[in-house]
């Protein structure tokens, strides 16, 4: 109990035996969901499910929590749930090295989980989780483009309808429209413009397991994509605790077209 005092002290016995009850299911556990893992894991949540297909590399050390020299070549699922437990060993975690797509997303969705983070890359899995979450009356939240960013004042957390100046939000605006969805997403969000005009320094290898014509690498920099990490993880811990307002992203905004 010593290791969340301040956690108490902040929020109170009541509000910390909520977050001790939740359920958190974490989709990506890269630059932002391996954030988001550590940040709910230090708050106290009793029982995170976390999911990623892929392993660490060293081009993952600039900005992934969990990528060190040390952990190269193993399981990001893996070396997360060590380090879940190393901060926590009462936490219920489990690791699910396991990729998403359209045709399993659904049976990975449990009802016991309080509430779904979508950390995910790609455009295909994070449109097809939020369905199935949505589908199954699932709480999510969703983190949009974090690479090729650099101001941390541009971040802004909204319903999906109500974003705007993130390309990424956009598509998956329209993707998700298709699909029945408009609102009832919480996602985090960038209003900056991307920086992305140099081309890729080295040639990645494509990613375990994953089908389809490979990504091209983005930049990236290490706090801005852990800023969004925490920030989702704030939206999650602020959900658990009885739901809040709009942190900064004004009423009367809405998704541009």
């Amino acid at each position: 109990m010593m290791r969340f005092a301040r956690t108490m002290q902040l929020i109170g016995e009541e509000g910390f035996e909520r977050l001790q009850g939740a359920t958190v299911a974490v989709f990506g556990l890269g630059a932002v969901g391996s954030y988001v893992v550590e940040a709910l894991a230090r708050a106290g949540v009793g029982s995170l499910v976390l999911f990623d297909h892929d392993v660490v590399s060293l081009s993952n050390i600039n900005r992934q929590l969990f990528a060190l020299h040390s952990t190269v070549g193993r399981p990001k699922a893996e070396v997360a749930r060590e380090r879940v437990l190393d901060i926590n060993p009462d936490c219920a975690v489990e690791a699910r090295i396991q990729f998403v797509d359209g045709e399993n997303v659904a049976g990975l969705l449990e009802p016991r989980f309080d509430m779904v983070v979508d950390a995910i890359d790609g455009v295909n899995s994070k449109v097809n989780l939020i369905v199935a979450a949505r589908e199954k009356g699932l709480e999510v939240v969703a983190s949009m483009g974090a690479a090729a960013k650099l101001d941390p004042s541009k971040i802004k957390a909204a319903d999906i309808s109500k974003s705007f100046m993130c390309p990424l939000a956009q598509i998956i605006r329209k993707r998700l429209r298709r699909r029945g969805v408009t609102s009832g997403v919480r996602c985090v969000f960038s209003t900056e413009a991307a920086l992305n005009k140099n081309e890729p320094v080295i040639e990645e290898a494509p990613e375990q397991g994953v089908s389809g014509r490979p990504r091209v690498p983005i930049g990236s920099i290490s706090y801005l994509t852990g800023m969004f990490g925490l920030y989702v993880a704030s939206e999650v811990v602020r959900e658990v605790l009885g739901g809040f307002e709009s942190v900064n992203c004004g009423k009367d905004s809405k998704g541009e077209e």
